[in-house]
């Protein structure tokens, strides 16, 4: 008996040994599997409508939008761009100033921003300090607080929307004014007299360009002489700007650059060399200001070349930042946004305006805008701003 259930368990297992071994070889391949890639677009396409879902509605937000004075060319362009993208995206801009650029006005469109309920502040202050605690009491009554063209502390709002670092805005200063000696003979590596002419020095963006610009100066013109290193100010009067013009005129007859990193100030100089019979052969003048505002004195001879950013999509870009984070949407450092019309952004750490500024873990930071112009004759009629 025990012999028979040992045959019979060995024919078992060669039967089962036998069949185990005849199994196809491709069942015991692994399954095939889809390319990874082939499931890419669906989750891509997944992933962006729920980005879309995500963000938050802007439609009917309300930002006060403050310029440093209104009356000004490059202000009144860059509403003109706000208030047009706005129209488009469902949101209002309300365009609130005064023809004085101080402090004192600026705190009193605020307080009747908060008075009022708006949604969202965006202001080109006048002064870096001067308006944070009025500021930082819009942000605690639950207001959204953007900066753009000039700063103030980091701590009293959430974005700056700035036109470039000091160091892209000083040395484009100093290169366009070595350009245009260039075109009138001079070398421009030889000794140079220069000075500066713009509103004052508690503006945080023009203050920044000039200490830049001084920086490239030392290490590219070393041969420059600044005859006036206090700076010569006009507080963006544009009456004061021919006056303090023609003084340095007076002052430095001598004076071969006058570099005016300030919208009012080099209409300003401009007209008082225009004024004194002095044209780009005699003196060269350049600095930032918007086309139209100049146009008149490049056509006559006065001015080479000057430049600027475009404010339409600067005053756009800041409004519509201060609407989407008013609605709830949310940004962090290195983050990239498409806005619609504008392009691609990204939030960049405070520091690389204000060296040691520290940058909150969200809604903290700074939007540089792409580019800049040069305007010349060649190319002013092209823009209308």
């Amino acid at each position: 008996m025990k012999k028979l259930l040992s045959v019979g368990l060995s024919v078992l297992l060669m039967t089962l040994c036998i069949t185990a071994c005849s199994t196809p070889k491709e069942n015991n391949k692994p399954a095939k599997q889809k390319p990874a890639e082939s499931s890419a677009p669906a989750a891509a396409g997944k992933q962006d409508k729920e980005a879309k879902k995500a963000t938050k509605d802007i439609k009917g937000k309300t930002v006060v939008f403050v310029p440093k004075l209104t009356g000004n060319a490059f202000f009144e362009s860059a509403n003109a761009g706000a208030q047009k993208f706005a129209k488009e995206q469902g949101f209002t801009v309300d365009y609130q100033g005064s023809a004085n650029a101080s402090v004192a006005d600026q705190v009193q469109v605020i307080n009747n921003a908060i008075a009022t309920g708006a949604d969202a502040i965006c202001v080109s202050s006048v002064d870096v300090t001067g308006l944070d605690a009025a500021l930082k009491e819009a942000k605690e009554k639950g207001i959204t607080v953007v900066t753009w063209d000039s700063d103030v502390t980091p701590s009293s709002r959430t974005l700056m929307v700035s036109q470039g670092t000091p160091e892209i805005l000083g040395k484009m200063l100093v290169e366009m004014g070595a350009d245009s000696l260039k075109k009138r003979g001079k070398d421009a590596k030889k000794k140079i007299k220069y000075c500066w002419h713009y509103s004052q020095a508690t503006v945080a963006d023009q203050n920044s360009w000039q200490v830049a610009g001084e920086e490239y100066i030392k290490k590219n013109y070393p041969e420059w002489e600044n005859v006036a290193p206090g700076n010569y100010y006009s507080e963006q009067d544009a009456e004061k700007a021919v006056s303090i013009g023609a003084s340095i005129l007076e002052a430095h007859p001598d004076i071969d650059l006058i570099i005016c990193n300030d919208s009012t100030a080099l209409p300003g100089q401009c007209k008082a060399a225009q004024n004194a019979k002095k044209t780009k052969k005699d003196i060269t003048i350049t600095g930032f200001a918007s086309p139209n505002s100049i146009k008149d004195y490049c056509k006559a001879d006065i001015i080479e070349q000057w430049g600027l950013w475009d404010c339409q999509v600067q005053g756009a870009l800041g409004c519509y930042m201060a609407a989407y984070l008013a609605a709830g949407n949310e940004v962090k450092l290195g983050d990239k946004l498409t806005v619609p019309g504008i392009g691609e952004i990204e939030i960049k750490p405070n520091d690389c305006l204000t060296p040691g500024a520290k940058t909150e873990a969200k809604n903290h930071g700074v939007v540089l805008l792409p580019e800049r112009v040069v305007f010349s004759k060649s190319n002013v009629d092209k823009y209308n701003f």
